[in-house]
């Protein structure tokens, strides 16, 4: 388990939370832990909304650069929870039947399948990522997961579809032939399998709490970097993933990015630092 001791200072209060556990590894990461392992981390309306509070709490901390998630149990995330609270499952029918949506933050679901954000998620995935569980992950920055970690968008096996950003993104990861036999037949692939498609960065063992360890110590390695670059570079890869053209993509980041990069001082800081051969002293994001 990661350790859980450092007690940063916020400028802002933490928003409540009911369905995760909140707790801070590191210096500028927060790790975000699904808490509901009976429903195997199903999330409901009111999560979904707590998820997105947190997240643009995140955002506007100074004091954190980088978000890990998990989930508490044998069940990272199994998606929506139908099983749960009477009035989610009332609201699941009823938009079905007239052809609506459910009420769902434009985050998406668990206000990460179709975040933008400014700062990075790191998946820490320690057992069954299923239906919206793979929807969270395919939007995150990097995944980390444990060996007995599962993958599946099964929604087709319910006469249902995986509608909360998946689908778009999942083929410029993996490509259009995998995407294809993970949507069409909602067959579940293991960890190594996911990793070689490219879906996951590293794969881990099982034993108690390695997967988070794993998770915090890539945290560690970006939050020890300049925060106003991270955001930069986050954001001129992103803009590729999601179809910018190279050329566009590259013209964005000089006309809007770059110019308030040059104004932070945290450029100037990590010239100096490696001029002075130390370690640089970065300065919260103000981008």
């Amino acid at each position: 388990m990661a350790p859980i001791d450092f007690k940063p200072t916020f400028e802002k209060p933490q928003p409540p939370s009911k369905y995760c556990v909140i707790s801070y590894p590191a210096p500028n990461v927060i790790l975000v832990r699904l808490n509901r392992p009976k429903d195997l981390n199903c999330i409901n309306m009111d999560g979904h909304a707590e998820l997105d509070a947190l997240l643009q709490w995140v955002d506007e901390e100074p004091a954190l650069s980088v978000t890990v998630i998990t989930g508490t149990g044998r069940a990272f995330c199994a998606g929506a929870d139908l099983k749960g609270k009477a009035d989610d499952y009332r609201k699941w029918n009823n938009s079905n039947a007239k052809g609506g949506k459910r009420t769902m933050p434009p985050s998406g679901f668990g206000a990460i399948s179709r975040r933008n954000g400014r700062k990075p998620i790191i998946a820490a995935v320690n057992g069954i990522a299923f239906g919206g569980g793979t929807e969270l992950i395919v939007n995150c920055d990097l995944v980390v997961a444990a060996q007995k970690a599962t993958f599946a968008l099964p929604e087709v096996k319910r006469g249902v579809v995986a509608m909360a950003g998946a689908l778009p993104r999942i083929v410029r990861t993996i490509g259009k032939q995998r995407a294809m036999e993970m949507a069409l037949t909602g067959r579940i692939v293991p960890a190594q399998e996911a990793k070689e498609w490219g879906l996951v960065n590293k794969v881990v063992g099982d034993g108690e709490g390695e997967v988070v360890n794993a998770a915090v110590e890539y945290a560690k390695m970006i939050a020890e970097n300049s925060p106003d670059a991270v955001i930069v570079s986050r954001e001129g890869i992103k803009m590729g993933w999601e179809g910018v053209g190279a050329e566009d993509a590259t013209r964005i980041a000089n006309d809007s990015w770059y110019p308030r990069l040059l104004a932070g001082e945290n450029i100037k800081e990590g010239l100096k630092a490696f001029v002075e051969k130390r370690k640089p002293r970065w300065k919260a994001a103000k981008l």
